[in-house]
């Protein structure tokens, strides 16, 4: 019969230490953070052109609600009758 006495051996270089919780947060994080990349990537070949188009479509609604509140009479009007 053998002991495993951790005192006897290199026992103590295996040993793993816990992170700190301030450092296991930010690898959470960042794990986290990498996890959502890779979700809104899947199944893009380029997610730069997927940005532009995203931006550009934005900026468009940004003037349409620019354009349609500060013109006042600019729009089309319908007559009932």
């Amino acid at each position: 019969m053998g002991l495993c006495l951790p005192c006897l051996g290199g026992a103590a270089e295996d040993v793993v230490e816990t992170p700190d919780p301030e450092s296991k947060r930010r690898q959470l994080a960042e794990a986290a953070e990498k996890r959502q990349m890779e979700a809104t990537s899947r199944g893009v070949k380029n997610p730069y052109s997927v940005e532009q188009k995203k931006k550009k479509q934005e900026e468009m609604e940004k003037q349409i609600a620019s354009s349609s509140s500060g013109g006042g009479g600019g729009g089309l009007r319908w007559q009932v009758g």
